[in-house]
């Protein structure tokens, strides 16, 4: 059953009738559909060229049912790599034809090839001119005969008792457009990476969105020499705003050396060890901790975060030096539902007052366990 469970044993005959009609729909136009890819013809092929050599955008249009299918089709093209917008048929004639250009190309849709509102268009789109691409049941209608490649449906059965309802025509149109889409997005070499360009919202985002997309840049984080004292670590590496709860700690070359976070301040506290906030930081930081390079997907530092129960990432560039940090609060937002929960200490973080020895330590916010080592 489409909600999961498991499909009733029994079911009424009035059930009966209705499954028996809805899967008599999904076979006739799934039937349909399966006979179109067998009929695909170089006028196909020819409709890719036509998109592929276009340097305005593809401008889609059609009437009724037609044209909410048009605005799904040059919605896709306009998400893989092919810009298009959708032109109303009706508008068109009073003023909107103006947004047509030379340089565009026209995807026309009408199953009876015949509607008043595209025939219309027809003269002035040739006067202008551009390329007309029609997807029709019959070239010989005035707009396939008109159109500069034609894409014929044929004759086909609507799923509809009546036989009156757009349905299977529809879903041809649909179809036959994703096809026009994926094929030309596919000619025009569009990859993972221009695809992550339009879709940076929701769950697409979230899986091809770059770690640099949302790490704090290296002016924003906190960086420290291994050689400093952890006291003036604590009282030099300050960021005014937000601060995440490490610091990043550098060799002699400047390459990452290790992570000095709060949860270890906190057990130097509770180990009872003052005497190392005034030894080198290099002795107590985290020695190679986990990261990620710059350029891998945000999805595999949340997952990193996640399986290493860790609060910071840092991002290094290929050669090792560090170029930023991922914080977990950076990614909350942008997984709602899946942000990893990570382990806090039960410690008590510092009083953002309290003094050791004279030295104001940096209150430290987010208490998470230590970076552990890749």
């Amino acid at each position: 059953m489409m909600s999961g469970s498991p499909a009733s044993t029994t079911s009424t005959p009035v059930e009966s009738s209705l499954l028996k009609h809805a899967r008599s729909i999904l076979r006739t136009e799934g039937q349909t559909l399966l006979d179109l890819a067998q009929r695909l013809d170089g006028s196909f092929v020819r409709a890719v060229e036509v998109l592929s050599a276009c340097r305005g955008s593809v401008i889609v249009s059609g009437m009724g049912k037609a044209g909410l299918v048009g605005q799904k089709i040059a919605a896709t093209l306009a998400s893989t790599g092919t810009r298009s917008h959708f032109l109303h048929p009706a508008e068109a004639v009073h003023g909107d034809l103006g947004r047509v250009h030379v340089d565009d190309v026209m995807l026309l849709l009408s199953y009876s090839g015949q509607t008043d509102e595209i025939v219309r268009l027809l003269a002035p789109l040739s006067a202008i001119p551009v390329p007309m691409i029609a997807v029709t049941s019959n070239r010989e209608s005035p707009l396939g005969r008109q159109a500069t490649v034609t894409l014929e449906l044929g004759h086909l059965v609507e799923a509809c008792p009546l036989g009156l309802a757009p349905t299977t025509s529809t879903t041809a149109m649909l179809a036959w457009g994703d096809a026009l889409a994926v094929v030309a997005s596919d000619r025009r070499g569009f990859q993972r990476e221009d695809f992550a360009r339009f879709h940076p919202g929701g769950s697409l985002g979230r899986q091809l969105a770059k770690v640099e997309d949302v790490m704090r840049p290296l002016s924003q984080c906190r960086l420290a020499s291994e050689i400093l004292t952890v006291r003036d670590v604590l009282i030099q590496a300050r960021q005014p705003g937000r601060r995440t709860g490490a610091i990043m700690i550098t060799d002699a070359s400047g390459r990452l050396a290790g992570i000095f976070t709060d949860s270890d301040l906190a057990r130097l506290f509770e180990q009872r060890r003052d005497g190392a906030l005034d030894g080198p930081i290099g002795q107590v930081m985290t020695r190679h901790p986990s990261t990620i390079t710059r350029g891998e997907r945000l999805q595999d530092a949340v997952q990193r975060l996640a399986s290493r129960k860790i609060s910071e990432l840092p991002v290094v560039e290929a050669n090792g030096y560090p170029c930023g940090l991922i914080d977990i609060t950076d990614v909350v937002e942008r997984w709602p539902d899946e942000t990893p929960q990570t382990d806090h200490p039960a410690t008590t973080p510092p009083d953002s007052d309290e003094h050791v020895e004279g030295a104001t330590i940096i209150p430290l916010t987010s208490y998470s366990r230590p970076n552990v080592a890749s």
